[in-house]
């Protein structure tokens, strides 16, 4: 180190005396005077030393000091620290500002007073790291706007270089607008400001948008102290959802409902606008307090019922689209915001009507008659039913009484089953009407639900749209002949089918059924009868009208005892008038003095006759 400087020294002195004496010729150079002890000057040289070194800054390795930029290229920067050399820095250290010029102060790091070279060693990078926790704080704690270079991309947000630390940038603090392409920002200088330190972490949060809100905030307060209802702006389609369109009016965000994007149905905002679009709003509403403003595109122009055609009334035919489903009915758009209901019972005359989607989906073209109009009020009903004939208008002709049909069944009652004949023409089918002989509980234990079924037109109810039918009817009235057959006190085979407490249900021929209560169940020898068990059984009730036979096991020898006996007893009552008779004619001819042997006759009688009993 001594060396060079003393080296440094002789080369100076020379060059001040080759300048002071350039116009001696070398031969004549005084070089003994040169290597005196004041050499050229009046003072000595190690006074001269002395006062060139005090001109010159103490630098300390290893410290941060200021600078200034001297020069430039396109791969380093000279920065002069006010030592005998300057440092040369790499212009990489200084991509995060690329504004530097000659004559700014920046902060470096002094790594080394000499190199190899001889060259004073220094770094902005370094310089940066030392003291970057320093100046993160205090930015946070001033608020202050810093610097900071977007490195990359990251999860969810970009990197950036802010005094060497590498910070994170959310990608929702990148703008106030939504970002769609990030990648536009890698390797740009922007300001930031510090949002969250995390100590414990080492970490930092930093926001451009911040920067931009502050901004706007002035902005949206002049904005909407100049907004009007029913003013007309200029605005830029900023974001799309599903319930509206956010618009850009060139500081402050308004609203467009989707409802208010268009007079005709509209699934998604997309189908009227796109991102950054530039259009023509109308203010609704705006609030002060909360800096809402809710805008109108189809406000600006007619509403569509204005322009519907005027000679349009109710009973003409109209085609348009349906545009929405619901379970009570469809929404049919005849013209670009002209919408009519068709209401589920308009759309079919049947009675047994669900929901509208059996008859009709979204996009379906169709025809239908104008129920109703009302044009101040903006609504319309339609129907599609009324397209076809009524069925009931001529009823009686084409389902005359006594006429025979196939039918649908459509749903049951404890008292009855519900037919449909064709669409619109519904009957009845009463418990009673389904068959003649069998006892039936439920008309489920007859048919089902879509099963069809031949009927009779019993009668006729136009007013309420409702025939009375039956399915008996198809056949003659078995009654009539089982009243010859099930006389009383007849015997006829029959089944135990069903038992149940208050009796069982006979199974007898024909068909036809018969009951007996618990009681008549008694066999001859005592015992009761058994479910499917076949045995005689007497009838002793038929009833025409109420369909009913009741019949007895148990009087089937219970009765044929009791006629033995009355005819033994019979026989007995014959005999005894005989010899009595007998007696009396006797006692005609006989004289007063046989009375004696009358009596002894009539004594012997009367013992034979106790002796037979």
């Amino acid at each position: 180190m001594a060396n060079n400087e003393e080296i440094l020294r002789e080369e100076g002195n020379a060059k001040q005396f080759a300048t002071k004496n350039a116009s001696i010729p070398v031969d004549q150079f005084d070089w003994d005077a040169f290597e005196s002890e004041k050499g050229l000057y009046d003072d000595t040289k190690e006074n001269i030393l002395g006062k060139y070194d005090q001109t010159l800054s103490n630098v300390a390795v290893n410290e941060v000091v200021d600078g200034t930029v001297i020069s430039m290229n396109k791969r380093e920067v000279v920065v002069n620290i006010g030592y005998k050399s300057d440092g040369v820095v790499s212009l990489n250290e200084f991509r995060y500002n690329p504004e530097l010029k000659v004559g700014d102060i920046v902060e470096v790091y002094v790594e080394s007073q000499e190199d190899k070279k001889g060259q004073l060693n220094l770094s902005h990078k370094k310089a940066r790291v030392l003291r970057s926790w320093d100046r993160v704080n205090e930015a946070l704690d001033k608020d202050e706007v810093i610097k900071g270079y977007i490195k990359c991309r990251t999860r969810g947000g970009m990197i950036v270089d802010v005094f060497g630390i590498e910070a994170f940038l959310p990608g929702s603090q990148i703008d106030v607008k939504p970002i769609r392409d990030y990648d536009v920002y890698v390797g740009k200088t922007m300001e930031f400001k510090v949002v969250k330190i995390n100590h414990e972490f080492k970490n930092v949060v930093v926001s451009h948008k911040a920067l931009i809100e502050e901004e706007l905030e002035q902005q949206k307060k002049d904005i909407i102290a100049k907004l009007e209802k029913g003013q007309v702006l200029e605005g830029t389609v900023k974001n799309i959802t599903s319930y509206g369109v956010f618009i850009d009016l060139g500081g402050v965000d308004g609203l467009i409902h989707i409802t208010d994007l268009s007079w005709g149905r509209v699934n998604h905002p997309e189908e009227v606008v796109e991102l950054d679009q530039k259009l023509n709003v109308v203010i609704l509403d705006f609030d002060d307090a909360k800096k809402r403003i809710a805008l109108g595109l189809k406000q600006l122009t007619a509403h569509p019922w204005d322009s519907l055609d005027a000679n349009l009334k109710v009973g003409d035919k109209v085609k348009g689209k349906v545009v929405v489903m619901a379970d009570y009915g469809a929404f049919v758009e005849i013209a670009t915001g002209v919408e009519g209901l068709i209401h589920v019972s308009e759309m079919s005359w049947s009675q047994h009507l669900r929901s509208a989607q059996e008859f009709l989906k979204v996009g379906d073209e169709v025809e239908a008659v104008i129920l109703t109009l009302d044009r101040e009020e903006r609504k319309m009903s339609l129907g599609i039913k009324q397209l076809r004939q009524d069925p009931w208008e001529n009823i009686e002709e084409k389902y005359a009484v006594n006429s025979k049909h196939t039918a649908r069944v459509r749903n049951f009652t404890n008292f009855g089953v519900f037919v449909e004949i064709e669409e619109g023409v519904d009957g009845l089918i009463h418990i009673s009407d389904l068959s003649w002989t069998k006892k039936v509980k439920h008309p489920s234990e007859f048919t089902s639900i879509g099963a069809e079924i031949e009927v009779v037109v019993l009668e006729i109810d136009k007013e309420n749209r409702r025939l009375s039918l039956g399915h008996k009817q198809l056949e003659e009235n078995p009654w009539d002949v089982f009243e010859t057959v099930f006389t009383v006190d007849s015997i006829h085979e029959g089944t135990i089918v069903e038992l149940e407490d208050k009796g069982a249900r006979i199974a007898l021929p024909y068909g036809v059924d018969g009951f007996a209560t618990p009681k008549h169940l008694v066999k001859e020898d005592g015992s009761q009868a058994k479910l499917e068990e076949k045995l005689d059984f007497k009838v002793i009730e038929f009833n025409k009208g109420a369909k009913r036979i009741i019949v007895s096991h148990s009087r089937t020898f219970e009765d044929a005892k009791k006629s033995e006996a009355a005819a033994e007893k019979k026989a007995k009552t014959a005999a005894t008038q005989k010899a009595v008779k007998k007696v009396k004619t006797s006692i005609e001819k006989t004289t007063l003095g046989d009375i004696d042997a009358l009596a002894a006759l009539k004594s012997e009688m009367e013992g034979k006759a106790n002796t037979e009993e």
